[in-house]
């Protein structure tokens, strides 16, 4: 069942960063939870403070946990945050197991979130960064080498879009869809100007998911949940919760029983999603351990593929070509345009959010009662 139908999204959903952690803060402190603060060392656009915010719900020594994760990918943390703000006012409608608290991650990712961009202050794609950087060799995408000029031309001119579009709408013919999706955005190491761009090294971030684990020792936990919101793939306002658990494994198994046959499982073809490198689930999985925890991203569909795109794209452009000012005409354009895709800011776009995400959440916290019965 699906906790409290109604909706108010205006109580929900935040115009920019900064009012976004304001609420979140103040809420968590009303709601008597207890709130770490892991500042990060930049500003945001208006010279605000940057911080991932940790809320805690329930006893500090309870065996299960359910993690909630909003902004890995910064600009989509919109969504994430509506969705923690939306369980916080409607918490008592949950049915809560026993020896079970709610842990809320707002802002994993918090400069992306206050400069809308998809990547970290590093510049990468957080979700690509989970790699062994000291004794794994970087993972190669020569597909990405090759169209690496065409993904992000050295200018916002429309004629130098339209020539690249045309070059990568020729590989896209000759290769298939599937390869060049794989070669755009399943993650590249050798282009730090470009899009799925994993780093050389762990970003803050990186960094605060594991001190996050070990903090709040979640690895000394019976069972976990994580649920990290996402946007911009799928049905417009549909939310697919995507299992990156290998096939065989406990976390697979303990996710096809709590979300049933919603689930995507991209590594077997099952999912809107493709299988990538350095996903941030494979951080937790290292802190957590797989026989404890059950991880799904919970991606939420907004506009059609293409669109989505053009506007990342664009914003790589002004990000490496551009010298960087936040008022001027050429910068609000390119935010404008990604903040839209990954987050319509429509009401039926983010009522659907929030009524598929009590329903997710509910799934997992049935799924933990379930774990604890064992």
């Amino acid at each position: 069942m699906i906790p409290g139908l109604s909706v108010n999204v205006s109580d929900c959903f935040s115009p920019d960063y900064g009012t976004a952690r304001r609420r979140f803060l103040q809420r968590a402190a009303d709601a008597g939870a207890a709130v770490t603060t892991y500042a990060n060392p930049n500003k945001g656009p208006g010279g605000e403070d940057l911080a991932t915010d940790v809320a805690w719900f329930g006893p500090d020594d309870a065996e299960n946990v359910l993690v909630i994760v909003s902004a890995t990918h910064g600009v989509e943390g919109f969504c994430g945050s509506g969705a923690q703000l939306d369980w916080i006012a409607r918490r008592a409608d949950y049915t809560i197991p026993r020896n079970t608290a709610l842990m809320l991650v707002h802002a994993i990712n918090p400069y992306g979130f206050a400069w809308l961009r998809r990547t970290t202050e590093e510049g990468v794609d957080l979700n690509r960064n989970s790699i062994d950087f000291d004794t794994t060799p970087l993972p190669t995408n020569e597909g990405y080498s090759l169209l690496a000029s065409e993904l992000v031309p050295q200018t916002l001119d429309d004629a130098a879009f339209d020539a690249a579009d045309e070059k990568l709408q020729e590989w896209r013919a000759a290769h298939g869809e599937t390869a060049f999706e794989t070669a755009r955005s399943s993650g590249q190491y050798d282009h730090p100007e470009g899009i799925f761009y994993g780093g050389t090294a762990p970003t803050w971030s990186m960094q605060t998911i594991g001190k996050i684990c070990q903090d709040f020792r979640l690895s000394e936990r019976r069972s976990v949940g994580l649920i990290d919101f996402h946007t911009g793939l799928g049905p417009y306002g549909s939310g697919e919760p995507i299992c990156g658990h290998k096939p065989g494994t406990p976390g697979q198994a303990r996710c096809r029983k709590w979300y049933g046959d919603s689930l995507g499982e991209p590594l077997l073809g099952k999912s809107f999603s493709l299988p990538i490198a350095g996903l941030t689930q494979y951080a937790w999985d290292r802190c957590i351990g797989n026989d404890s925890l059950t991880f799904v991203a919970l991606e939420f569909g907004t506009y059609v593929p293409d669109i989505g795109a053009r506007a990342l794209r664009a914003e790589h452009v002004y990000h490496a070509y551009y010298p960087m000012d936040w008022n001027s005409s050429e910068c609000q354009t390119v935010k404008a345009a990604l903040r839209k895709f990954y987050y319509p800011d429509t009401l039926d776009w983010k009522e659907l959010v929030i009524a598929r995400g009590r329903q997710v959440i509910q799934q997992a916290l049935c799924g933990l009662a379930q774990e604890s019965e064992v």
